[in-house]
């Protein structure tokens, strides 16, 4: 196999995010008679703090800046309001070991992932660990192992699909190749390369930043999670304005000001 199947790093693609329709919310204060302005021309931090004036009725009234409404908001733990502004991302170069601890955030998390029984994989690549990254003895012995299950994942495929063409003629082409890389994909490692589309709101990417930018996370979630807390503190520096990226111990980490909102 060419080395340029070895993948060292993430890519995270921003691709869809919350959108305020500002005439709809002109629209409701009107006809509530109330008035309401803020200094955040950010879709998402306008939507949190219209979420989170609603439930106490104080358009117009109390703290005035964004940044301070929702310091407020979060200090407190009234963290249901950030349910209701999303990103999605596009995530390329991350191994099925990541995903299978990305996973576990179920509650505000939607995913879609590429489907090993339907893709071939005969041209995968493959995440190396970080730790192997800083030393050649150890990378070494990682890629060999790498090549023996990719060539086994690739001879299995050939001698499968010879197999299933015999045995179940009467298969759809579509049927055949499912059953062949359903059965083939079983010896691939977790090191396997993914592609993952996901979508959570503000407080699940909170609690993910927390958890996975920790010093005690996987490294290769860490860096992911890196990455993405350097795109929501871009996206919305009020919501994630607590949220920092600091070195420790020699390594970035996330640390959060208030955990648990």
């Amino acid at each position: 196999m060419d080395k340029d199947y070895i993948v060292t790093e993430p890519r995270v693609y921003l691709i869809g995010k919350s959108r305020l329709e500002s005439d709809m919310l002109k629209a409701f204060l009107d006809d509530e008679g109330m008035f309401f302005e803020t200094d955040t021309k950010i879709d998402a931090e306008i939507l949190a703090e219209t979420a989170g004036r609603l439930c106490y009725l104080s358009f117009g009234k109390g703290r005035k800046s964004n940044a301070e409404y929702l310091e407020n908001i979060i200090s407190s733990h009234h963290g249901s309001i950030l349910e209701h502004i999303t990103w999605s991302f596009l995530i390329t170069g991350i191994s099925r070991s990541l995903t299978h601890e990305l996973i576990r955030h179920r509650a505000g998390f939607a995913y879609s992932q590429v489907s090993q029984r339907y893709v071939d994989e005969s041209q995968a690549r493959y995440v190396l660990p970080p730790l192997y990254r800083e030393n050649c003895e150890l990378k070494a012995i990682w890629e060999e192992a790498i090549d023996r299950a990719h060539k086994s994942y690739c001879t299995l495929a050939e001698a499968t699909e010879r197999y299933v063409s015999s045995k179940y003629p009467e298969l759809t082409g579509t049927e055949k190749r499912k059953l062949v890389r359903q059965s083939a994909r079983s010896v691939l490692p977790n090191a396997c390369e993914t592609k993952l589309f996901v979508t959570a709101n503000a407080r699940a990417w909170r609690h993910f930043l927390e958890m996975r930018g920790s010093a005690h996370a996987d490294a290769e979630i860490r860096i992911l999670a890196i990455l993405i807390a350097k795109i929501l503190k871009e996206e919305s520096p009020n919501i994630f304005a607590d949220i920092e990226i600091v070195e420790e111990n020699g390594i970035e980490i996330v640390k959060a000001k208030h955990i648990k909102v």
